[in-house]
């Protein structure tokens, strides 16, 4: 989720629908400025018996954490007092409504600098953690945590979000506190351009969900489901969550994502360093001046922004596009996520392949791809007969074509295709992340939960 660095003093005020409109445009990118920014969060535990979370203000941890970032050059971020953030030429650390620590990477020309500042991030966190005896863990869901066992971050926006979720979803706290994720964003060069890779994401997104499915356990026990995380997102508030039937129809563009993003309710208004509760109330009222509590008051360009952030459906656009599918993982699995994107999206021809191979399934169809997915993976129903299972083969085919003719080369002539290795090995045993835990769990565990701590560890 966002942190915030400024006040909103200075942005521009809106005062049309007209200017909401333009700011996807001006996200318009011609093809040699497309970058990739890539986002993972982790847990944190104390590497103790119990492996308990750590507090924001206990010895040795979260905050404690974050001071010692700034040895690598890391600047601190603050929200009052508190340092809730961190930022650097990597991009920038963030916390996690329950202390998930997560970098949101800076924007690079290729997966080679992606992986290489992933690798950065985590051998920097380590070093650190291993000071203060942290642990961080590659997961979807926490898999043996209860809610009233985990800390809450000091962020502003978290109080008022923590509030709220109750009130519109039974899983709101559950994706809050409990959950961790790989996400990658993307630039499009012109509204045809967003159409069309906003569809295939769409389209797609229950692929990496199934791919990339690491939630098997809730409290120390399987649940039913490979990708929980996934399933929670089912009941967290399905006014700003979802798949989005809209962007499947005729004339769609930045004008109707603007009308739906004008319809999610809002949580926050953010000024002079402090957030300002308006969670339930209308985009639309603030742009009439009419926001019940900033009366008279317009919107900036940055509360605008803010608010964008604020919707949750599967890939979500801002200045870029979001997909937002995956559950937490390890290394490997953070370089492949955007791997898979970058090969299917940013090549004209795979992006064309991708939408041939997508463009026919029904709206019902899709939306019961994404009901399986979080529980069967890659054995969910394709709109039109088979699983995703069958497909899933040559999605990675067009990808891995898409980054070989992007022929981005290391300094030993490798291109990007590789990153996709830990994907095809998934394809190869059919077996994804969550299933191979369980079958640990199931049998050399003997039921001992205790182990994914060994296991999932960076």
């Amino acid at each position: 989720m966002s942190t915030k660095t400024d006040t909103n003093t200075h942005a521009p005020v809106v005062e049309s629908r007209d200017q909401l409109i333009a700011y996807f445009a001006a996200g318009e990118k011609p093809a040699e400025r497309w970058r990739i920014g890539t986002e993972h969060e982790k847990f944190v535990y104390w590497k103790t018996p119990d492996h308990r979370a750590p507090s924001y203000e206990e010895p040795g941890g979260i905050h404690a954490l974050l001071i010692g970032l700034t040895q690598f050059g890391w600047k601190p971020v603050y929200e009052g007092d508190n340092i809730i953030a961190l930022s650097g030429p990597d991009g920038a650390i963030s916390l996690e409504p329950a202390g998930q620590f997560e970098l949101s990477g800076a924007p690079l020309e290729n997966l080679h600098q992606t992986c290489a500042e992933t690798g950065r991030h985590l051998q920097q966190v380590k070093e650190v953690g291993d000071k203060l005896g942290i642990g961080f863990l590659g997961l979807g869901m926490w898999h043996d945590k209860t809610r009233a066992e985990l800390p809450i971050m000091p962020k502003g926006r978290y109080g008022i979000m923590l509030r709220h979720m109750p009130r519109v979803g039974s899983m709101g706290l559950d994706m809050m506190l409990r959950t961790c994720t790989i996400q990658v964003n993307l630039d499009y060069a012109s509204e045809a351009d967003m159409v069309k890779k906003f569809r295939v994401g769409l389209a797609l997104q229950p692929l990496a969900t199934a791919l990339f499915a690491n939630s098997p356990f809730t409290e120390g026990k399987p649940n039913g489901f490979l990708s929980y995380r996934s399933h929670i997102w089912s009941d967290t508030d399905p006014a700003r969550t979802g798949m989005l039937p809209f962007v499947f129809e005729e004339g769609f563009g930045y004008e109707r994502y603007t009308e739906y993003a004008l319809d999610v309710p809002m949580y926050f208004v953010y000024r002079d360093g402090k957030y300002i509760d308006a969670a339930g109330l209308s985009f639309r009222d603030f742009l009439k001046g009419e926001l019940s509590v900033l009366p008279g008051e317009l919107p900036t360009i940055d509360d605008w922004a803010d608010h964008l952030s604020t919707a949750f459906p599967e890939v979500r656009m801002k200045q870029f596009l979001e997909m937002r599918g995956a559950d937490g993982g390890r290394w490997g699995r953070i370089c492949a996520l955007p791997a898979l994107w970058v090969g299917l999206l940013y090549d004209r021809q795979a992006l064309d392949a991708a939408w041939d191979l997508v463009k026919d399934w029904d709206i019902a169809g899709r939306q019961t791809l994404r009901d399986s997915v979080p529980r069967l993976a890659l054995d969910a129903p394709l709109p039109g007969g088979g699983t995703l299972r069958d497909i899933a083969g040559q999605v990675l085919d067009i990808s891995a074509a898409g980054l070989n003719a992007r022929a981005r080369l290391n300094a030993s002539g490798d291109n990007e295709s590789g990153f996709l290795d830990p994907l095809r090995e998934i394809v190869r045993t059919g077996k994804v992340p969550a299933q191979m835990l369980l079958d640990r769990f199931n049998g050399e565990w003997g039921g001992d939960i205790s182990r994914v701590y060994e296991e999932a560890k960076f």
